[in-house]
Parts: structure tokens; C-alpha cells; sequence
């Protein structure tokens, strides 16, 4: 099944200026700020990456450390606060590491697909005609497969490592955002304000950055933003199959992977990493529908 997101795209005709005004985004981070679910997703996130980024001084352990007399503790035993894993390190310590690398991985393919499927999508939807329909077509190929089956086959054909997973994930979110940035340039370039950019004698790169760009980037962005959860879970699925971190390293994938064996044993440490998979692509998605219903405003 494809994990492509649907979005319904803002009309540029209803906008009046050529770009979004800073009275826009005012209004837009106030709505935000009013909205309770966007405030406790942006919370929980908070949370989670800043215990991430500060786990080499939060960890009460080392996350490599192994002691096989210590094995499989059960959460809340004497100096293991969330337990021990199947080779007796601190499950506390390697989650907080591995949230540095499930980020990474979640986050660092979207932001790669925005910059690239951006201009893309700019250049498609502007220039039109036939370089239009190639750019299109190629991409349509990439909707022939399902997201995950893509991503492990390009990830496959690549190679296990967390540099060729980031590359496949990339890979599978470009053609998603060159659409919705195509369909929305082909809307704005239409548009009367255009023209008069383009009978001024603007050149077509300025036209771009100065009224086109403006209008394109709030679609897109928060498209990008509903592409995270996803991205946390298809980077997991990649560790999970052994296509991506590779061990000994901590990552809530690989986690998962490691501790299969321990479900029978100990299910609530098994379960750990996938917990903290699932509340982090909640929160990365509740997130993205406040942005969304935000930014709707202009309508």
C-alpha cells in the first residue's frame, strides 16, 4: 500500500499579493499557538528530540556497554529505569541515542526532497510545454510502486548503510513534492500579476524568486511536514530489515529488529522502541494537520 500523502493545495488566485505578507505568517503562528493539539504535538516533539540531542549528557549509561548477567532486566529494576536489552545494556541510554539517529534519518531524507523536488517542481511548472511533460512522466514511474517497496528496493540495490537509506528515502519523496510543487506553479504563473512581471521585461529567475517562489514554498512545506511520520517509519523499516544502521549502533529500528527474540520474555522491553516510533510519527503528523488548517486561513 502507498504511503503517498494526499493535500489539498490553496488556490493562488485568492490571494491578493503576490506572496505571503508577514501579517500572514503572524496570523498563521497565532492560530498555532490557540491550537491545543498543535501545542501538545510541538510539546512532545520538544521532548523527544531535546532528550535526543542531549543524550550524551542525559544518558545515566553507556549505550554500548554490554553485560550478559544483565540481560533482559525488567523496567524499573535497580539502575536500569526502563530495563535492559537482550545483550544487557541500558535501554533508557539507547533510546535516547537512538532518537538521535531516528531523527536524522526521519527528517534529513524530507528536508533533501524539499530543497531538490522544489526546484524541480519550480522549473516544471513555469517553463511548461514539453519539458513539463518529460519531467512528469519520469516521475510518474516512481508512482508505479508503493513508497515502501520502492524504498527497500532502491535501499537493496544500494546497499545496507545509513547513507545509502537516506539516499533511497530521498528518492522516494522527491517525485511527491515536485507534484504538489508543479501543481501549484502552474496555478500562480497564470495569474495576472505574472504577466505584468513578464511584459515589465522581468527575466524568468527573477520572476521566479520574487513572485513565484513565495506562493509555492507554503504548499509544499507543509506537504513536507505530513512526510515525516512517514519517513520515521519507512527509516525504521529500512534498520528493521537490515538495510540501514547496522549495529552495534542505537536506533529504534534496529532496536526493534534486535529484540524480537525477547518478545516472548520480556514483551514491554520489546515494545520500547516501537512505542517512542509511534508516538514520535503521531506527533510529526498531528503537527502537520495544525500547519495545514493554519495556513487555510487565506481561503
Amino acid at each position: 500500500m502507498s504511503t503517498t500523502l494526499e493535500l489539498s493545495l490553496p488556490t493562488p488566485a485568492a490571494s491578493a499579493t503576490p506572496a505571503p505578507s508577514r501579517s500572514y505568517w503572524r496570523v498563521v503562528g497565532r492560530q498555532l499557538r490557540r491550537d491545543p493539539m498543535a501545542l501538545a504535538a510541538g510539546l512532545v516533539l520538544l521532548l523527544i528530540v531535546g532528550a535526543a540531542v542531549l543524550a550524551p549528557w542525559l544518558a545515566p549509561a553507556d549505550p554500548y556497554k554490554a553485560s550478559m548477567l544483565k540481560r533482559l532486566l525488567p523496567i524499573g529494576s535497580p539502575g536500569f529505569l526502563l530495563g535492559s536489552d537482550e545483550l544487557g545494556r541500558d535501554m533508557l541510554s539507547r533510546l535516547m541515542h537512538g532518537g538521535r539517529l531516528s531523527l536524522l534519518m526521519g527528517v534529513v531524507p524530507v528536508l533533501a526532497a524539499f530543497g531538490i523536488g522544489t526546484a524541480i517542481g519550480l522549473l516544471a511548472g513555469y517553463v511548461g510545454g514539453r519539458l513539463n511533460m518529460v519531467i512528469m512522466r519520469v516521475l510518474d514511474v516512481f508512482y508505479a510502486f508503493p513508497s515502501v517497496l520502492l524504498a527497500v528496493a532502491i535501499s537493496g540495490a544500494l546497499g545496507p548503510g545509513m547513507s545509502n537509506s537516506l539516499i533511497a528515502l530521498t528518492l522516494v519523496f522527491v517525485p511527491q513534492v515536485v507534484r504538489v510543487a508543479e501543481s501549484v506553479t502552474t496555478q500562480v504563473r497564470q495569474l495576472d500579476y505574472i504577466e505584468a512581471a513578464r511584459m515589465s521585461g522581468a527575466s524568468a529567475f527573477s520572476i521566479i524568486r520574487v513572485h513565484v517562489l513565495g506562493n509555492v514554498l507554503g504548499p509544499v512545506f507543509v506537504y513536507a511536514t505530513g512526510l515525516l511520520s512517514v519517513s520515521m517509519i519507512l527509516a525504521s523499516g529500512l534498520s528493521f530489515l537490515g538495510l540501514g544502521v547496522k549495529p552495534p549502533e542505537p536506533e529504534w529500528g534496529l532496536m526493534l529488529n534486535t529484540l524480537r527474540s525477547a518478545i516472548y520474555v520480556n514483551p514491554w522491553i520489546a515494545a520500547l522502541p516501537g512505542a517512542l516510533i509511534f508516538i514520535t510519527s503521531i506527533a510529526f503528523n498531528l503537527l502537520a494537520d495544525s500547519v495545514r488548517s493554519a495556513m487555510d486561513i487565506r481561503r
